[in-house]
């Protein structure tokens, strides 16, 4: 159990759930959730996330332990899978594993209910290979035994993998162009990445348009490295955020609050037939729906 009391300062005056992401590597809908079932308290009382923090409030925060996972009937939508391995479309909206405050409706539940028989070695995220933000869609390998699963992760470790998206960003993106640089963990706003000089992982964004509008443009985005909210960082960095990003960009006038950010690309040789794998997605409903509106004369 952790107990924060407020002095006087900077702080008097924040909304509880914007203080405590601040403070604890947690997400807000999380501590939302956490306020709800009463393992945030302040002033030992349950109350709402955007309570206004006061001075001498005293934030108690008492975590319960994970139950442990369950396999849950989510349904998967799987595009191929074989003895060793399987690749999923994840939708957007679904969190890949528990984390704080969340346990229960997670992809590794749906996993766990759909394949029965997942690798292992990460206890906590059985068949994951590697993760997509919440509200990122798309294509995902799915490790159905330790082998295909650690052989993957060398491959994912060597850059051996051919990622790409689609990305609906702010702005007219002309000419195709590169952002690398490190990425590190936000000094202030410990939710956030940001764009270094120096200090963080290196990373490194590829893109090129596909449609230019008006105020907005389709591209086609390839990661040469795989860091954590990578292209949302980068294209933030360059001023065309991705459209429904508010952690990194800016409103926009169709009210659209999750990113536009699909996984449609995947190329890699498969560990243990040694195949060449190759998958092309095709480009989901919510981007159709935003391109048929850019697309509308007003």
């Amino acid at each position: 159990m952790k107990t924060i009391r407020l002095d006087s300062g900077k702080d008097v005056g924040k909304r509880a759930d914007v203080f405590i992401s601040e403070n604890l590597d947690i997400s807000r809908s999380q501590i939302k959730n956490l306020m709800k079932s009463a393992e945030i308290l302040i002033n030992g009382e349950v109350v709402k996330a955007g309570y206004i923090l006061s001075e001498n409030d005293e934030i108690t925060i008492d975590i319960k332990e994970k139950e442990g996972l369950k396999a849950e009937p989510i349904p998967i939508d799987v595009l191929f899978e074989d003895d060793y391995m399987a690749i999923i479309r994840k939708p957007q909206g679904i969190v890949v594993h528990p984390g704080a405050g969340i346990e229960r409706g997670t992809l590794v539940s749906g996993l766990m209910n759909r394949f029965g028989n997942l690798s292992n070695i990460d206890e906590s995220r059985p068949g994951i290979v590697h993760r997509l933000d919440k509200d990122t869609s798309g294509l995902m390998i799915i490790a159905k035994n330790n082998e295909f699963y650690e052989k993957i992760i060398e491959e994912f470790k060597n850059r051996l993998i051919e990622k790409k998206y689609l990305a609906f960003v702010h702005g007219r993106v002309d000419n195709k162009g590169i952002v690398e640089g490190y990425i590190g963990r936000h000094h202030i706003n410990r939710l956030k990445m940001t764009l270094k000089d120096s200090g963080g992982k290196y990373s490194k964004t590829s893109y090129s348009p596909l449609e230019v509008y008006s105020e907005y443009s389709l591209l086609d985005v390839c990661l040469h490295t795989g860091r954590t909210h990578q292209i949302r960082v980068h294209m933030a960095s360059i001023n065309h955020p991705i459209v429904g990003d508010l952690l990194y960009g800016r409103k926009n006038k169709f009210n659209i609050e999750s990113q536009l950010l699909h996984s449609y690309y995947l190329k890699f040789i498969h560990p243990i037939t040694k195949k060449e794998m190759e998958f092309i997605d095709d480009m989901p409903k919510n981007f159709l729906d935003f391109e048929k509106k850019l697309k509308t004369k007003p």
